[in-house]
């Protein structure tokens, strides 16, 4: 029996500073709907898309930072979210910012996402790994990317969740560029990788490499989906953002490397592709047979410790 399930890239455009989550979330809502209409079972939604991506912003005050993350998920602001994905039968990707109180007044902050399934109940969780950007204030930058600053490295790994048919596996943005995310949970016998991502179109200590920022978003993710047998699909948050602006061109890429859908705009748009999971067999037999060709004998280097 094939296994065959109907995916959405739901590219959401600029989310406001100022604009209130019940607003990002009705706009997930009304793709959620569209999606569904398209024979959608999942929709994949970006990185932090419950508010603007405040890494961009230096921000001393402890309390004003506080207020981008979320201390429980579903909470009343996103209920609606979940709510709508049971009425429907549809599962999604969400990635947001995870506040977690300790005991004794402690604070952890991630760059998380989760996996819901169609019943609107979370079947997993992923915690960004690869945070790009830097920890302290830089004043020459145009725009700060304090990941460094905000989140601390996921402490999950790559886990890979039995759902949809198939094997689910997260990551996000920066994530993508590194290929171990794509093999350790290839490793898995992953089918289908699911990200989000916030990237702009300028980086200001590599200016030059600007003209390459959608060549590389897609190169590095076609790469990880052919070399591992598994589809991915990418979902961007777009468009000019407080005057910042972001690539869009969300992709579904299938295990061949192989965009097979790509979003057109940089605004709040719904594409959709019918990803055959049995397709992946075509890359792990053929291809990148583990069991047959890997030789990890003489991999040690890619997870010696960092010196």
């Amino acid at each position: 029996m094939a296994r065959r399930i109907g995916v959405a890239a739901a590219q959401m455009g600029p989310i406001a500073r100022e604009e209130s989550r019940q607003s990002c979330v009705a706009r997930m809502c009304e793709m959620m709907r569209e999606a569904y209409a398209k024979g959608a079972q999942v929709v994949v939604f970006p990185e932090l898309a419950l508010t603007s991506f405040f890494p961009r912003w230096y921000l001393e005050d402890e309390a004003e930072l506080d207020a981008f993350y979320e201390t429980e998920m579903p909470n009343a602001a996103v209920r609606p979210l979940f709510e709508l994905a049971a009425e429907l039968g549809v599962g999604f990707y969400l990635g947001y910012a995870e506040l977690v109180r300790e005991p004794g007044g402690g604070k952890r902050r991630f760059n998380t996402s989760i996996l819901v399934d169609g019943k609107g109940g979370i079947v997993g969780k992923y915690r960004k790994v690869h945070l790009p950007g830097h920890a302290e204030h830089e004043p020459w930058r145009p725009f700060q990317h304090l990941e460094k600053a905000y989140f601390e490295p996921g402490d999950l790994g790559f886990p890979v969740f039995e759902a949809f048919g198939g094997r689910m596996g997260m990551c996000i943005c920066n994530d993508r560029r590194w290929p171990e995310t794509y093999r350790v949970m290839g490793l898995q016998g992953v089918d289908l990788v699911m990200l989000g991502y916030n990237t702009p179109t300028h980086n200001p200590p590599v200016p030059e490499h600007d003209h390459l920022m959608w060549f590389h978003n897609h190169l590095s993710m076609q790469a990880g989906a052919y070399q591992n047998g598994n589809w991915v699909v990418g979902v961007a948050k777009a468009g000019r953002e407080e005057g910042c602006d972001l690539i869009g061109q969300s992709v579904i890429v299938a295990p061949t490397g192989e965009i097979v859908a790509m979003a057109q705009g940089v605004d709040d748009e719904v594409v959709v592709a019918d990803c055959d999971l049995d397709r992946c067999d075509e890359i792990r037999r053929q291809i990148f047979d583990f069991a047959l060709h890997r030789q990890p004998q003489h991999y040690g280097l890619i997870a010696a410790p960092k010196e």
